[in-house]
Parts: C-alpha cells; sequence; structure tokens
C-alpha cells in the first residue's frame, strides 16, 4: 500500500466498479436485486481500537475506522507529534500516545490498526498480538524476510486472535468479480493469470517514507497488489518462480545507492501456481507516468479482462460488492479501503477468521521476496516455501 496521495493512486485506475458492472451485466444474468441491498447490522457492539500510523498517504484514517457503527476509535498514535494530533483530529479521538509500544499496553483496546512503515510491519503486529489484541495491517505483511514470515505466523498461532492485512487488490471490483466467479466454477482451472503493479517513480523524485525506507526498495519486496489477482481469486498457491530485473537508470539504483543493494526498478516474475497453472506478476516503477493495480484471468471455462466476464456460464451469483454500512466511504484504491475495515471489524464480531487471514496474507508477500531472490539470479528457477 504506498504512501502517497488517493488522487494519485486513482490516476489510469484500469477498471472502475462502474464498468465492472457494466460488463458483467452484458455477460451474463445477475442478480436483479443487488442494487436494492442494504447493510444489515450483525451486532450492536462497538469494538474499541486503536489506530497507529499517520506517514506519507495519512492511511491511519484513511480506512474509515471512526466511521464504522461498530467501532470506538479510542487511541491513537504517531512517532511525529504533529502528525499524531492530526490523526487523532481525523479519527474524532482524543487519547493520543507517543509510539505503538506505548499505545499497546492501554487495556481497554481490543485490536489495532497498524498503518505504520513497511519494514515495521511484521514486528509492530507481532507486538499487537503479545498484548493480547486483534490485528490489521497496511501491506506488505513482511518486508524482505521469510524467516520474518515465520515469526509472525507463529505469533498469530500463538495469541489465538484475528490477523488480517489490508490488501486493496482484493476488494477492488474487478478482483471480488473475478473471485466470486471462481469459486462458482465460471473459470475451471485457472492456465494463465496476471497481476500488474504500476506506480512510476522519476529519477527526481520519489514519494517519501520513514528514514527513506522507499528509496531502492526491491520491487517485488511490495508484491501484494499483484499477487492478489492470483492468490485473492483462487484462494490457491504460487509453488515456484523464475523473475527478471530491469536495472534502474535512477542514481538510487547504482551500487552503493539503496540500502537493499538492488539494482532493479522493474521486476517481472512468472509463477507456477498450485493447479498447475502459470501467473506472471509484476511491480514496475519506470513506465512514465503510470499508476494502476490491475490484472486478468483465464480458464478453461472462461476468462475475465477489463471488459468483463467471457465465458461458458450464463448464470452466475451476484458479483456486486456487498453493501457498507451507510456512515463508511468505500475509500480509495478503487474503493476497498471501507470493505478492508468492515471485514476486519465483521470477523472480530462474528468471531471467525477474516478474509485475508495470515496464511492469504502470507501467501501473497513471501513470493515476491523469493521472486526478487530470482531476479538476483538472473531468473533461476526458486521453490516458494509454504507457510
Amino acid at each position: 500500500m504506498s504512501e502517497h496521495p488517493m488522487d494519485r493512486r486513482e490516476f489510469l485506475r484500469t477498471v472502475s466498479a462502474g464498468t465492472v458492472s457494466a460488463a458483467l451485466g452484458s455477460a451474463f444474468a445477475t442478480n436483479a436485486a443487488a442494487a436494492e441491498k442494504k447493510w444489515q447490522p450483525i451486532s450492536d457492539r462497538k469494538i474499541r481500537v486503536g489506530i497507529v500510523g499517520y506517514g506519507a498517504c495519512r492511511f491511519g484514517a484513511a480506512f474509515g475506522f471512526q466511521d464504522h457503527p461498530n467501532v470506538q476509535v479510542v487511541a491513537v498514535s504517531d512517532l511525529f507529534p504533529d502528525r499524531c494530533a492530526a490523526l487523532a483530529k481525523a479519527c474524532r479521538c482524543a487519547r493520543t500516545y507517543e509510539s505503538l509500544e506505548v499505545l499497546v499496553k492501554d487495556p481497554t483496546i481490543e485490536a489495532v490498526f497498524v498503518a505504520t512503515d513497511a519494514p515495521s510491519h511484521a514486528r509492530h503486529c507481532i507486538e499487537v498480538l503479545r498484548h493480547g489484541k486483534h490485528v490489521m495491517c497496511a501491506v506488505p505483511a513482511v518486508f524482505g524476510s521469510i524467516e520474518e514470515a515465520g515469526q509472525l505466523l507463529e505469533a498469530v498461532k500463538r495469541s489465538g486472535l484475528k490477523y488480517m492485512m489490508a490488501e486493496t487488490s482484493y476488494y477492488r471490483a474487478d478482483c471480488y468479480a473475478m473471485r466470486t466467479i471462481y469459486r462458482a466454477g465460471g473459470f475451471g482451472r485457472l492456465v494463465y493469470s496476471e497481476g500488474e503493479y504500476y506506480h512510476y517513480s522519476s529519477a527526481l523524485s520519489s514519494i517519501g517514507s520513514y528514514k527513506d525506507w522507499r528509496v531502492g526498495l526491491p520491487p517485488l519486496w511490495y508484491p501484494t497488489h499483484s499477487t492478489a489477482y492470483y492468490v485473492g481469486v483462487t484462494g490457491k498457491r504460487f509453488t515456484s518462480v523464475s523473475c527478471r530485473g530491469v536495472r534502474g537508470v535512477a542514481p538510487k539504483y547504482q551500487p552503493g545507492g539503496n540500502r537493499y543493494n538492488n539494482p532493479f526498478a522493474d521486476e517481472i516474475a512468472l509463477f507456477q501456481t498450485s493447479e498447475g497453472g502459470v501467473a506472471r506478476m509484476s511491480m514496475c516503477h519506470s513506465i512514465h507516468g503510470l499508476i494502476a493495480e490491475t490484472g486478468r484471468v483465464f480458464g478453461e471455462r472462461g476468462w475475465y479482462d477489463a471488459t468483463g466476464y467471457h465465458g461458458a456460464e450464463k448464470q452466475l451469483p451476484d458479483t456486486e460488492r456487498p453493501p457498507l454500512p451507510p456512515s463508511v466511504p468505500p475509500g480509495g484504491h478503487g474503493g476497498s479501503h471501507g470493505y478492508l475495515t468492515h471485514e476486519f471489524i465483521s470477523a472480530i464480531l462474528e468471531d471467525r477468521e477474516p478474509a485475508i487471514n495470515i496464511h492469504e496474507a502470507l501467501a501473497m508477500t513471501v513470493p515476491g521476496i523469493v521472486a526478487h531472490q530470482s531476479a538476483l539470479k538472473d531468473g533461476e528457477l526458486l521453490k516458494v516455501p509454504q507457510l
């Protein structure tokens, strides 16, 4: 989840919710009552939430926790006092803490939204879980470390609490439709799929980040906006990968130019999937002016692209995203923010696993780490560990 303003995030969106609805309507019959569906509350309980992080993109307040009828934002935190005060104002919350480590000691907090810098995600989530609180975290789940992935998995298992990664592509209208059609058998086995995250970064400028963690970042250490277009559609896994990198021309990609010793501005990975298909997943910084998150899937019974569903099935379930509470805005990233918050809160209220639980989160994140290793080895085929 990139820390940049929402208007840039939505620039050149490949598929809007309206486009998806129109395309699907011409391809097969949908539920005529879908437009009239209304949100039905499942509880009057309010989950007491703490929010941490209000960086360059202001994500702490962007997901609508403060607007959800089943949430009370009781405390917020950011390392910078001015940002902390701004987050408190945006979330209509009076209580502030100077750090996550202090906030998690508040016994009134039941759940925490971690919107901090990517290198700290796993460590911060483990700390939240250790203090007996549910956690939703911005992407990626872990940062370039398979060992860290194992530690996070064990922490979630040990805690018995809810963990959810807030991957926005999962609730984009097109990805939601793909998932619904896949589960209904409209694609059959996926032969080929594509996921693409384009985020242009010029040689002279880039988005600000805490301690410059974004400078020279290996592209596929930030893979989930792309990988959601397979894992988030099928619930299946990547098993091996060959990846090639495109060397960047900016100084940050030259020797000594970044802390990661990473020469690549772009990475394109070819994965084998657990259902016997192939998936191409990419993350690119070099394509001038382009900012987009999108994907396509191709199966033995049908396919889905920007124009909608094409295939053998004529009667499929309603593919419209379910209604949100009226007070919760869909938000940015294709109208996904509100859905992620609602899913996390609903999972707590219903005492069930969230949609993007720890297993799905790592299945979207870890393959990108291995893909970067492959790129550094000129595309050597590597196994993807199954956590």
